[in-house]
C-alpha cells in the first residue's frame, strides 16, 4: 500500500502506530464517494487480477515453517473460493486499486499466506483480488453512505469473480466459500444471490466459513449454521473476544465453536486446540486457547504465545479485547482438519 513517502505500511505497523494518534479520522478518505474515480475493475481472464489460483505456485500454496503439513491442491477434489478481509488502510480513496503492486504484496504475505492456506489441504484456492473498501468505512457513521456505497462497490468485483470462478473454473466441484471480515461481508452476500434459491449449486456446496463478522444464525432461510463437525451445505461463523469482555453489536449473531463445531456454550478445553499458527507462521503452538460461545462471541483465554494480536484503534476502546486479526491463526488446525474432513462428508453423500 502507499502512505506517505510511498513507503509500505503493514498490519503490524498500523496497529503499532494508530494507538498513538488522536483519532480514527486519520483514516478517513477527505471526500466523499462521489468525488473519487474508482480504478478499473479487474478483467478475471487476467491471472494477475487473482491473489490464488491452484495453477501457480502463490501465497496459498504456503505452510507454516517446520511443521509436517503440505499443500495439497494438486490432488484436491474439492475447490474453495476465499474472499480476503481488509488489508487496504490507507485515507487516498474509499476503494483500493488492485493494481497497486504493494497492496497485493502485503494481501498476499498477510491474509493469502496466513489465512486461505488452511484450506490448501482440502481444496484448490481461488481468491480474486477485489477493489476492497478501505478500513474506515467499517466505523463510518456518517449519513452519505459514503461507506455502503464503497462496499458496494467491493462487492461487484467479488460478484463478477465468482461468476468467472463458476463459467471458467469449477467444473461442478464441491464448493467451499470462506472469508474474513470484509470478506464475510461479501461472502454472505454471495451465498444470498447464488446459493439461496438455486437447489443444484446449493448441493455442491461443502460449507462457508463466515468468520469475523455478523452473520445471524437464520441469515438464510435454506442454510442454517452448522451443527457439528461433519454437517455440509451449513455455515460456520464466529468472533474471537478475550474472555469476560462483551460486545453488545454482535450480541445474538451465528457462533460456531471451531473446538467443538457446535454451538454448545459449554467451554471447550484448550485440549481440543489441535493447535494454532502465530502471524509469524513459523511455528504450530499445540492448546494455544480455549473457547466458549457467549452471546454472540466466541471467548478466548489470551493466548501466552506472541504472535496473536488483538485489535487496537484508535478511538474504539471496545475493540482492545478482540482477536479479530487472529480468528483465523488461533484455530488453524482445527480448521485446515475440518475441511477436509467436511470434504470427505460431502463426498459419501453425494
Amino acid at each position: 500500500m502507499r502512505g506517505r513517502g510511498g513507503r509500505f505500511i503493514a498490519w503490524a505497523v498500523l496497529a503499532v502506530l494508530l494507538p498513538l494518534t488522536s483519532c480514527l479520522n486519520l483514516l478517513k478518505p477527505p471526500h466523499d464517494f462521489s468525488h473519487y474515480r474508482p480504478a478499473p475493475a479487474p478483467d478475471y481472464a487476467d491471472g494477475g487480477n487473482w491473489a490464488a489460483l491452484p495453477t501457480r505456485q502463490d501465497s496459498s500454496h504456503a505452510v507454516p515453517a517446520k511443521t509436517t503439513l503440505r499443500d495439497q491442491q494438486a490432488t484436491a477434489e474439492a475447490d474453495v473460493f476465499f474472499v480476503h478481509p481488509t488489508t487496504f488502510f490507507w485515507r487516498s480513496s474509499w476503494n483500493a486499486d488492485v493494481g497497486n503492486c504493494r497492496l497485493n504484496r502485503f494481501t498476499d504475505r498477510s491474509t493469502i499466506r496466513k489465512q486461505a492456506s488452511v484450506f490448501n489441504a482440502a481444496a484448490r484456492i481461488y481468491a480474486p483480488r477485489y477493489r476492497q473498501a478501505t478500513l474506515y468505512s467499517f466505523f463510518d457513521s456518517t449519513a452519505e453512505g459514503n461507506s455502503r456505497r464503497a462496499l458496494n462497490l467491493a462487492y461487484t468485483d467479488v460478484r463478477r469473480a465468482f461468476q468467472y470462478y463458476l463459467t471458467h473454473y469449477n467444473q461442478g466441484r464441491p464448493i467451499i466459500i470462506a472469508s474474513h471480515s470484509q470478506g464475510t461481508d461479501h461472502a454472505k452476500r454471495l451465498l444470498h444471490e447464488f446459493f439461496e434459491d438455486d437447489p443444484q449449486l446449493r448441493r455442491r456446496l461443502v460449507a462457508a466459513y463466515l468468520i469475523g463478522f455478523r452473520v445471524r444464525p437464520r441469515e438464510y432461510k435454506t442454510i442454517m449454521p452448522c451443527k457439528d463437525s461433519l454437517e455440509t451445505g451449513c455455515f460456520v461463523a464466529y468472533n474471537s473476544v478475550a474472555t469476560g469482555n462483551e460486545f453488545p453489536p454482535f450480541s445474538r449473531v451465528a457462533v460456531i465453536n471451531p473446538l467443538t463445531w457446535t454451538q454448545d456454550t459449554l467451554r471447550a478445553p484448550a485440549s481440543l486446540n489441535r493447535g494454532g499458527v502465530s502471524q509469524r507462521f513459523k511455528r504450530i503452538d499445540p492448546q494455544v486457547t480455549d473457547a466458549k460461545i457467549h452471546d454472540g462471541l466466541l471467548w478466548i483465554t489470551p493466548p501466552k504465545p506472541g504472535g496473536y494480536p488483538r485489535f487496537l484503534l484508535p478511538g474504539e476502546f471496545i475493540l482492545r479485547h478482540s482477536f479479530h486479526i487472529a480468528d483465523y491463526g488461533l484455530f488453524y488446525l482445527n480448521l485446515r482438519e475440518n475441511a477436509q474432513a467436511r470434504v470427505r462428508a460431502w463426498q459419501k453423500l453425494h
